[in-house]
């Protein structure tokens, strides 16, 4: 949007000879007023960033709980129901309303998005419930690494040897987590993986339609598609929920609904990849529940795993942005 500021007053008189008369007879000029800078609300929007982690990992908390008693896919349809409508609210309070978030320039990819999204939380709650919170997110965490390895085949953008390097130690990581000389590894295992690449390609699909469709548009058909898809699959294995677990199912679905509104607000105020660093904090918030809630052994393998991963991946966004820059 252009700033009104750089232009000159509607009345006044541009032409150099209307300037030096005016001059001759005119009061003394009176000092321009420099505009006051932009307020650098980067410091809130981290603040907000790390108050998402949190959540987000309270979000964590309430799944594993409903999802050991409930089949997951059941969980996730109802906290979809629930997303769904938030996603509703939402939209229809911005420009244009509901009718502009359907029109979208690539359907198949959106809904294709949607599904995908829902799939893998459909698979990381299963990953909480069989393999505990600490050691789900510390493999998850190597996701920002395959979004830059997937990059090149589903974007066209060229990896450098630095990254290349990145996402190769990152997956050393996950052998540290695997600790695959243990004989402990599973077809288990490798549920976070899984999510974790399904999620980096809901994220390379949504930088693929954020060509054509604007931030509201993909919000809406991720939260539509996504809650279709799983109610086709969950419905199935309805069942009424306990009194108290109702209880949990709200506290779920406060907290996806709040988690979202917040990262949404951030990314408005500061760019992705000053934040993305931040949003590793919520490894720290699962490792503290995980162990006092759930009485989750923090291996030190998994420690020294999941920060060769971080590291990682921070320099693989480090590299993205001197690229981009």
């Amino acid at each position: 949007m252009p700033d009104d500021r750089s232009a000159p007053p509607p009345s006044a008189d541009t032409t150099p000879y209307a300037g030096s008369v005016a001059a001759a007879s005119a009061a003394p000029p009176v000092p321009p007023v420099t505009p006051r800078p932009a307020r650098d609300r980067t410091g809130l929007a981290i603040a907000m960033m790390c108050a998402v982690s949190l959540i987000f990992a309270f979000q964590d908390v309430f799944s594993r709980m409903l999802g050991g008693a409930y089949p997951p896919v059941l969980v996730v349809m109802i906290r979809y129901w629930i997303f769904a409508l938030f996603v509703i609210a939402l939209v229809s309070r911005q420009p244009g309303g509901l009718k502009r978030a359907i029109r979208t320039k690539r359907p198949l990819t959106q809904i294709a998005r949607g599904v995908i999204l829902a799939l893998e939380v459909v698979i990381m709650v299963e990953a909480f419930v069989r393999l505990g919170l600490i050691e789900t997110h510390a493999v998850f965490s190597v996701y920002p690494l395959l979004v830059a390895a997937l990059s090149g085949p589903v974007l066209g953008e060229s990896v450098g040897w630095r990254r290349w390097t990145a996402i190769a130690i990152g997956f050393l990581g996950i052998l540290v987590i695997l600790n695959p000389g243990g004989g402990v590894v599973s077809l288990t295992a490798l549920l976070p993986f899984a999510a974790a690449l399904m999620f980096a390609l809901y994220g390379l699909l949504t930088r693929h339609v954020s060509r054509d469709d604007p931030a509201m548009v993909s919000f809406f058909w991720t939260g539509i598609s996504g809650a279709v898809a799983v109610t086709l699959i969950g419905i199935w294995d309805w069942q009424w929920l306990a009194p108290l677990d109702w209880v949990w199912m709200i506290c779920l679905c406060v907290c996806g609904m709040s988690s979202h509104y917040l990262m949404i607000r951030s990314y408005e105020m500061a760019e992705a990849s000053a934040l993305q660093p931040f949003a590793y904090t919520q490894l720290v918030w699962v490792s503290f529940l995980g162990v006092f809630l759930f009485n989750e052994t923090l291996r030190p393998n998994v420690v020294l795993g999941a920060a060769i991963i971080v590291a990682a991946s921070i320099f693989t966004l480090w590299r993205q942005r001197q690229k981009s820059a």
